[in-house]
């Protein structure tokens, strides 16, 4: 695909925001939908038919009804848990873009980081989450390294293979060209990394919203985490599946985001374009 084809194609892309996008995006979400309202009516029947306690196993609707009665406290410590997860996982992305473009442009700093990126994710996170908020108390920094914890992993490790599978081709053109490093790096290695990076992206989006409850769960004093802990306590499983189902909701969001998100930055992915892009 030719430059002019690609910027055809993207300016397309970006001014293709219409019905039929949505009526696309209905047909792709309506299977799981499905699975979803059928999960739920086998659920509810269920309940009804067992007569089991609802400290149990609560009916769906006994956990929207519950849950819209506490909707001011939902909402506000849901407010507190996303705010944790953006800060959180922008520490993340951002020491993740640093380490990744660091380790591309130094093969020592490679072989001095990855090694390490690999231990990360083998620290067990329930017995690392307590001794952080023991070390740090209840304020941020400790559910900002749980977040990160859990989330830079594949986030580098996308980005760092992403610049390693730049374009052969390209590459030799842009040397035959006596390009700089540099412009290897902005015209080839970059736009190559994107769609793998979007990928550990939408994986990281989700880790960290988990990653703040349990963190929150470990120790906090305001945010979905605690909440849960706090109805569980009380035994209002109700309430805890309301803030379940919030938690589930948050995560969806922030997910479909990542999607948006690329359809403007890295557009070309969608056509499997990785070369020169300029």
């Amino acid at each position: 695909m030719t430059t002019s084809a690609i910027d055809e194609t993207v300016a397309a892309d970006r001014g293709s925001f219409s019905l039929s996008g949505i009526r696309a995006s209905l047909r792709w979400a309506w299977p799981a939908l499905t699975v979803v309202v059928l999960i739920i009516a086998a659920w509810q029947i269920y309940v009804e038919i067992s007569g089991i306690r609802p400290q149990v196993l609560p009916s769906p609707g006994r956990v929207v009804v519950q849950g819209w009665a506490q909707r001011d406290a939902i909402a506000e410590n849901a407010a507190a848990t996303l705010q944790v997860t953006l800060v959180g996982f922008a520490v993340s992305l951002s020491l993740a873009w640093l380490l990744a473009i660091a380790v591309d442009f130094s093969p020592w700093l490679r072989r001095a980081f990855v090694p390490l990126f690999v231990v990360s994710q083998t620290l067990p996170i329930i017995a690392i989450a307590p001794l952080l908020i023991i070390w740090f108390g209840f304020g941020l920094l400790p559910k900002i390294l749980v977040i990160a914890l859990a989330t830079f992993f594949p986030m580098a490790i996308g980005l760092i293979e992403g610049f390693a599978a730049a374009d052969r081709d390209a590459r030799s053109l842009l040397a035959s060209m006596g390009a700089s490093r540099w412009q290897h790096f902005r015209y080839v290695r970059l736009p190559s990394a994107l769609p793998r990076f979007f990928t550990s992206l939408r994986i990281g989006i989700t880790y960290a919203v988990v990653g703040a409850i349990f963190a929150e769960y470990a120790g906090a004093s305001a945010g979905l985490g605690i909440y849960m802990s706090q109805q569980k306590n009380s035994f209002r499983t109700d309430l805890v599946l309301a803030a379940v189902a919030v938690t589930a909701v948050i995560s969806v969001v922030l997910f479909v985001s990542t999607f948006l998100v690329e359809r403007f930055v890295a557009p070309w992915a969608r056509h499997g374009s990785v070369g020169l892009h300029v």
